[in-house]
């Protein structure tokens, strides 16, 4: 009965949130959940699952790998619960369980779960069994004043899983690959072939994995695919990337294609990153059972949009929305890499008004980590600097050598697509984070209509 009263009250305030969304803004979506949690603080220890419970999780990555399986699996007739708008904290957990809940049957009604979660809050939210598949994308320097280091967050993450999890690894992540040796249950792993964007030389930028885990001899890699992921060995013990279950081979970045065994699948934007999502998504579609011939088609015909990345014209130019995670280095890299790879002339849009939508440290020596060495480039004609922070970014990409010329500091955000207008001609990519998406896009929107 106490189970049949929180799953009724949850839905109860999430209809008033709701109502009064103007007042909670984003509080809809945790809230509920939030009071739930205080009155029954197991709740979702009592609810009946389908067969699949299936849990993403990780650094960077997490949602475009979810969104992905969530298309696959509803192109496939499955009724699929997730967490399309990205909350990923137990208090958000609850209330989209919750929510989707038959209140006297106590059952979710759907035959997949699918959820993104917080790599550092997944201890705790459900008890040991509930869920069935975990797939970790990476572990990379990631919010370093909320996560500390990598290390922290592979505790983290490996103190929540038990043995009757099947794992899902990425193990181009040698921080990942560590978790072949902890894991006493199923596992699955994945990974990239060399590509034409490898790279065979020590990389001149930070990298968060450089130590073998289990006797500590520095790694060798045949090839860096970006940051510390790759295909890597120990020389003195037999740690390694080992062989694949999933392996993505001649990825052609030109035609947007990879072949996994005898199928060529289909990118959604032609980057490391959809390469890994795509890959991952296959990976979690094909071991809880979906027709093969079903998953391609719905990755290469029901062509799913890229979640990051979306695309507008102003004045004929393009406007390319390459959305950058703060704190997260290997996130600007993969920006950065995408950009010097267009053709033309190309100008950048970069900045950002809060650090984190979770804290207020304003913590900014993650900049550093940033290889914005990278966007000296010739056929980079602007770079504008916008939000709170301008000036620190600004200093950065001088201290980076970009020409003082190149750099424009917008103090009016409300000037900045004029002022792109009338000191610019190329193709605009913005290098930005979530919360100055929304902005630039309603300021393009005003110009194009």
């Amino acid at each position: 009965m106490r189970t049949t009263i929180s799953i009724l009250l949850c839905k109860l305030i999430t209809v008033i949130c709701k109502v009064l969304g103007p007042i909670f803004h984003k509080e809809g979506s945790v809230l509920p959940g939030r009071c739930i949690a205080k009155i029954q603080k197991n709740v979702l220890d009592r609810l009946k699952y389908p067969l699949y419970v299936v849990a993403v999780t990780g650094s960077s990555g997490k949602g475009s790998t979810v969104s992905m399986v969530a298309h696959i699996l509803e192109g496939n007739g499955k009724k699929v619960v997730w967490n399309k708008n990205g909350s990923n904290v137990r208090s958000a957990i609850i209330t989209l369980l919750l929510n989707n809940t038959r209140a006297f049957s106590h059952k979710v009604s759907a035959d997949v779960v699918l959820l993104e979660m917080d790599e550092r809050f997944i201890t705790g939210t459900f008890r040991p069994g509930i869920i069935t598949h975990m797939a970790i994308t990476n572990i990379t320097r990631d919010q370093p004043s909320r996560n500390i280091h990598p290390d922290v967050i592979f505790g983290k993450i490996f103190e929540s899983i038990d043995d009757s999890m099947h794992l899902i690894l990425n193990v181009d992540d040698p921080l990942l690959a560590k978790g072949k040796f902890v894991h006493s249950g199923s596992i699955t792993t994945y990974g990239i072939d060399e590509t034409s964007l490898a790279s065979k030389k020590i990389l001149d930028y930070p990298v968060d994995a450089a130590y073998c885990p289990s006797c500590h001899t520095k790694l060798v890699y045949d090839f860096y695919h970006y940051g510390h992921l790759g295909k890597f060995s120990c020389p003195r013990c037999s740690f390694g990337r080992g062989k694949l279950d999933f392996e993505a081979k001649n990825v052609d970045f030109e035609k947007g294609t990879f072949e996994l065994d005898d199928r060529t699948l289909k990118l959604n934007k032609s980057v490391y990153f959809a390469v890994y999502y795509t890959l991952l998504a296959y990976t979690i579609c094909d071991l809880i059972n979906i027709d093969e011939d079903g998953i391609v088609r719905e990755i290469n015909e029901n062509e799913m949009d890229s979640k990051r990345g979306k695309k507008y014209f102003v004045d004929q130019r393009k406007v390319e929305m390459l959305e950058s995670k703060n704190e997260n280095a290997l996130s600007y890299l993969q920006s950065i890499e995408y950009i010097k790879m267009q053709p033309g002339k190309k100008v950048v849009i970069m900045g950002f008004e809060n650090v984190s939508r979770r804290y207020k440290y304003n913590d900014l020596s993650w900049l550093w980590d940033v290889p914005f060495e990278g966007l000296v480039d010739e056929h980079i004609e602007k770079i504008f600097c916008i939000g709170r922070f301008r000036y620190d970014v600004a200093a950065r990409l001088r201290y980076a050598g970009i020409d003082e010329e190149t750099i424009f500091l917008v103090n009016d955000l409300g000037n900045l697509i004029s002022d792109v207008q009338s000191m610019s001609s190329g193709d605009i990519y913005t290098m930005v984070c979530f919360d100055m998406t929304a902005i630039i896009k309603k300021q393009i929107e005003g110009v194009t209509k």
